[in-house]
Order: structure tokens, then sequence, then C-alpha cells
């Protein structure tokens, strides 16, 4: 706000895994706190700063939308979903616990761990790890995931769902997020791997029953997991995933490895179609044939590598889909379909 000399701001300093929205005076240095729901606020503000929308979500509450004053007065609830929460609460869902996973190099990692509702005393479960881990983003939010349902089917199925933020994420200050420089991809898969190694501390789980998924870099984390952990992993589904850095744009690349001549080894090095041959568990790759964002010749490229190394894997395709893999009747529900029965089948 120019005109009051106000700076409207989130910030995560209650907690990486929370958001709040702020206030803060540019002459006199005084801030304000505007919301005070736990979990993830998210606002937008009209032209003149005097009023703004707030989104407010966390883990088990799907998002409510309300018209607050710059003060953060509430006004009006716009939209409280009351019907979605009542229908989530004839559900008897399970909730997802907050941990913090200490790998061997004493590098800690938020995580969340979602179990199934009844579980017996002494037996062990596979679990199944869902991960983005790119830069700057962040899994493990106090916010409602829209991929949430799927995980609560998972785990009533006996699956315990577990997401880290690897390094190289959001909200843990510059050391934390910027480590990744030039090495895009190798911190972030040592330390899902060193997640996966840290569970053995929860008597309930099974360590030798452990998958991973992600879509997008998260398909090309989860690639390099299942080839680089290949001792803690038994298997991996990767949807849309860069497999060769050298494949994905400038841009986005160059902005995190430099340029490849600079640094063939920050690219090669951690690029999924140079480690084919590490592979061990079960694989599932999925892709779109129109995705113009991740190519489809990463995958292409990728089956070449895993097929000249006699490697066993699954594939489906969808034709005409881009990243989203929206397009044509039916498609969501046939990928997360698919994607279930290979976890049940062999984890």
């Amino acid at each position: 706000d120019d005109v009051k000399q106000i700076v409207y701001y989130t910030s995560a300093e209650t907690s990486p895994m929370q958001r709040n929205v702020y206030s803060i005076n540019i002459k006199t240095g005084e801030k304000k706190r505007l919301t005070n729901n736990d979990g993830t606020n998210e606002a937008i503000f009209n032209s003149t700063f005097t009023y703004f929308i707030n989104e407010f979500s966390n883990t088990e509450t799907p998002s409510t939308y309300t018209l607050c004053d710059n003060t953060g007065k509430i006004i009006r609830v716009l939209e409280d979903n009351q019907d979605l929460k009542s229908k989530l609460q004839l559900a008897n869902l399970s909730k997802k616990e907050f941990v913090v996973l200490k790998t061997s190099e004493g590098v800690e990692l938020n995580a969340w761990i979602l179990k199934p509702q009844k579980m017996e005393t002494n037996k062990k479960y596979p679990v199944m790890f869902c991960i983005y881990g790119g830069p700057g983003s962040q899994e493990v939010l106090d916010k409602w995931d829209y991929n949430a349902l799927w995980y609560q089917h998972l785990a009533s199925q006996g699956i315990i769902v577990v997401a880290v933020d690897n390094r190289g994420t959001g909200a843990r200050g510059a050391e934390f997020r910027k480590c990744t420089y030039k090495n895009l991809g190798k911190y972030e898969a040592i330390d899902q791997i060193e997640a996966a190694k840290a569970l053995s501390k929860f008597s309930y789980i099974d360590t030798t029953r452990i998958g991973i998924w992600g879509w997008s870099f998260g398909g090309y984390l989860s690639t390099l997991c299942l080839e680089k952990g290949s001792q803690q992993f038994k298997l991996a589904i990767a949807v849309a995933p860069v497999t060769n850095w050298r494949y994905y744009d400038s841009i986005y690349t160059e902005r995190y490895n430099g340029l490849p001549q600079d640094n063939p080894m920050g690219y090669d090095d951690n690029s999924p179609i140079n480690h084919t041959k590490k592979i061990k568990g079960k694989y599932l790759l999925i892709h779109g044939t129109a995705d113009d964002n991740v190519h489809f010749q990463n995958s292409v490229e990728l089956i070449k590598k895993l097929v000249e190394n006699n490697k066993d894997f699954q594939t489906m395709y969808y034709p005409n889909s881009n990243h989203g893999i929206y397009t044509g009747k039916n498609t969501r529900y046939h990928l997360f379909s698919k994607m279930t029965k290979f976890i049940l089948d062999n984890l």
C-alpha cells in the first residue's frame, strides 16, 4: 500500500508447515498478524488494500474463503465448504501426524505420516512415499491436500502414506533451499533415501516394503530414488518425469544447474537416464503423449535405456494428454486406479 506505506505479506515464521498473513509499516516497523488460524492462509487484496479474501485450510479442513478488512477482521464468510466437511466427518478419516526425521548426516527433515485407522499390535505395515521435492516447494504443509482422499484410500488398504520435504524445499531458510544449486537432484534423492532408512525407528513400519511415487519433478525424483536407493525402495511410480536434465527447458534447468557446458557432471550424474542399471524394484512409468512441459521424449529415451539394461517395468501412456493428464473420458479415474492396483499388487 503506497499511500499508507504498509506491506502485506505471507510468512512461515510461526512454523515451516504453516502460513499466516501479516502487515508491516515501512516507516514505523510496526508488524501485525492479520490471520490467526492454525494452518495455511493465502490472501488476495483488492486494488486499494482495504479488503482481502483469505483462503484458509489445514490437513483436516478443506478450503474456506472469507472476506476480511485490512486489519484481519472477518466481514463475511464467502464459502465455508460445510457440505464437504460434513461428508468428511462421516467418513471418519485418518489424521496426518507431523514428525521430524533425522538423516545420518544430522539433517532434520519435516515429514507427515498417515496411518490406517485400525492398526494391529505387533504388525508391520508397508509404506508409500508421496513426493515432489522440487526447488522451493513443500509437500509437508498444514494444508488441505487435493490428493488427500486417494491417500486415505491407500491407508484404508493397510498402507502407511508418508511425505518428506528434502533439502532444496521451501520455508527452511536460504541455506537449506540453495544447497542443491548445480547438483539438482543429488541431495533431494539422498534425503528421501535417508528418510526411508530413518523410518526404522517406528516399530510398526516394514522397512522392506517401501514404495515411492511422484509427478513431474516428483516423478523424476521417485525414479532417481529407485535407482540410487534400490536397497530402500521396493517400487516406484513416476508420472511425467524429467529423465535427463538436458531435455528440460533452459529457463528452469539453467536457473538451478547453470549451463550444461559449465556443469556437465551436475546435469548427468543426477539424470535417471544414466542410472537405469541400478534399478532392482518394480517400476511404473506414466506419461501423456502431448505433454508440452516435460516432453514425452523423456519417457521414450528412458525406456530405451531400461530395455538396453534388460529391466522389467510397466508403462501407461495417455493419448493427447498434456502434463496434467486430464484429456479424454475417464482419464483421471483410470490413472489413479492403475497406480492403486500397481501399489497393492507389488507392495
